[in-house]
């Protein structure tokens, strides 16, 4: 990665609200260590991505691997999960009971489980 500005940007910043700290704190997936505290949650996202830009800088200046952004990750769509045996027999007895695989019934299950 070269230029450190558009790379900072291209990370996946959020900021929330800590009521411990009554302050807004603003995180970055990919740097998991590193959070920046602002009364205003454009100043916290702000402080946190000059952040991530000086640490990016210095990573690179030590020749260590710079984390890639999630942004820019390709993902092929599929990943293997381990469950007990109980579970799998109660998931796959609920997709049958809908008349989907259990693959469908498990996306559906992930994707409105937020």
């Amino acid at each position: 990665m070269t230029d450190t500005a558009i790379d900072a940007a291209r990370y996946s910043f959020r900021v929330t609200w800590s009521g411990e700290d009554a302050e807004f704190v603003a995180t970055c997936v990919e740097f998991p260590s590193l959070s920046w505290l602002a009364s205003t949650p454009e100043d916290a996202l702000r402080g946190l991505r000059d952040l991530v830009t000086e640490v990016i800088q210095d990573l690179q200046a030590a020749g260590e691997d710079v984390p890639e952004p999630l942004s820019t990750r390709t993902y092929s769509g599929k990943f293997q999960l381990r469950l007990g045996e109980d579970l799998h027999r109660r998931l796959a007895l609920e997709a049958a009971e809908q008349h989907i695989s259990l693959n469908q019934y498990v996306v559906r299950k992930l994707s409105t489980a937020s």
